[in-house]
């Protein structure tokens, strides 16, 4: 490689990129290399590309380094980004290849701030959705069946159960001592309600003091017309005398 060529190339390449560019030697320059279209909200991405230039040069392949000095590059992004720029300096083998590599480079780039924007609206679709599942589910609650009515249930009666000896664990503390066993004989009387389901059959107990023969008379069977001549006939059967 003649340095005259590569002279040349670093004039183009300065006149190109008059910021971007420094040169360290006449074997190695270093570009700062931004995505050729930016994303609205994206954070900055900016890669440092270091170009060292074998004796062979452009008859073989320089040596390419790559640094993030804005942003992030991961290991597995920055792999990538080398095995490309590879490729295509391998289709340009034995002419002038900087500007090349340079301007691929900024679509690859852009091509991931692509990729990372999409990803992240993914993810945040994702989380969005998650979030109305959870609500969804939050208000429309468990379904009710048999089995968990009953445990439920179960569950609920104990929890009443435990509260009312609580409260009455503490209505007794509050009671004199006598008031406390007065409480006590009254808790353990039988209510009617307990009475009556202990003798089911209490309301035919009076069916035994009816005296056998004895006709039970239904009063709706008889008309009025009928209930007066009744009382007619008792009236004439009454006869008042003045012999006194």
């Amino acid at each position: 490689m003649s340095t005259e060529v590569l002279t040349e190339e670093f004039e183009v390449l300065e006149s190109i990129y008059p910021t971007e560019l420094s040169i360290i030697s006449d074997r190695e320059i270093q570009i700062d290399v931004e995505p050729d279209e930016t994303i609205d909200g994206e954070h900055p991405f900016k890669l440092q590309l270091s170009v060292h230039y074998p004796d062979t040069y452009p008859d073989s392949l320089p040596h390419l380094t790559l640094v993030a000095i804005e942003g992030e590059l991961e290991d597995t992004e920055h792999d990538i980004l080398l095995e490309s720029l590879t490729e295509v300096g391998e289709e340009n083998v034995g002419m002038a290849m900087t500007f090349t590599l340079v301007s691929h480079l900024r679509e690859q780039m852009a091509s991931l701030v692509r990729k990372r924007a999409d990803q992240l609206m993914a993810e945040e679709t994702e989380k969005e959705r998650l979030a109305i599942e959870a609500e969804e589910a939050r208000t429309r609650g468990t379904p009710v069946t048999v089995e968990s009515f009953k445990a439920w249930r179960i569950k609920f009666s104990r929890e009443m159960a435990q509260r009312k000896a609580k409260d009455e664990e503490e209505r007794l503390r509050a009671l004199s001592p006598k008031d406390r066993e007065e409480w006590k004989r009254a808790a353990t009387r039988p209510t009617g309600r307990q009475l009556f389901e202990k003798n089911k059959n209490l309301e035919h107990d009076d069916d035994s003091f009816v005296e056998e023969g004895t006709v039970s008379v239904d009063i709706s069977q008889y008309d009025r017309s009928q209930l007066r001549a009744h009382e007619d006939d008792d009236d004439d059967g009454v006869h008042f005398s003045d012999s006194d």
